[in-house]
């Protein structure tokens, strides 16, 4: 089992930055690909990020390339997303998720949840 808290969400304007954690326990956590989703309200959960077990790769999902930044400290356990630049339509519940193996882009591929962190950018 892997338990998963997100923090750091918040209400920022648009243009502002703000950092997203995620905390993990109950597994190796270097052995876990990580991924954080977003879920808007009457929309799919969508794919932001995804980094594989080493941290050397990246994934993005296109409407955020450019603006956030996906990263991992091992040591400490836990997950960060980095978002600049952050617009109206980046509102949404941010959730952390984790599997192993390989990153996925879709939400039903992931076991392990976390139970997410609101983020509303104001225009």
């Amino acid at each position: 089992q892997v338990q998963l808290v997100e923090s750091g969400g918040g209400l920022v304007q648009a243009g502002d930055s703000l950092t997203l954690s995620c905390a993990a326990s109950g597994r190796a956590f270097s052995n876990l690909v990580m991924a954080w989703f977003r879920q808007a309200p009457g929309k799919e959960r969508e794919f932001v990020a995804g980094l594989a077990s080493n941290g050397r790769r990246a994934y993005y999902g296109d409407s955020v390339k450019g603006r956030f930044t996906a990263s991992r400290d091992d040591a400490n356990n836990t997950l960060y997303l980095r978002m600049d630049g952050l617009k109206g339509e980046d509102t949404a519940v941010y959730y952390c998720a984790a599997r192993q193996w390989n990153v996925a882009s879709t939400w039903g591929s992931y076991p392990y949840w976390g139970q997410g962190t609101q983020v509303t950018v104001s225009s």
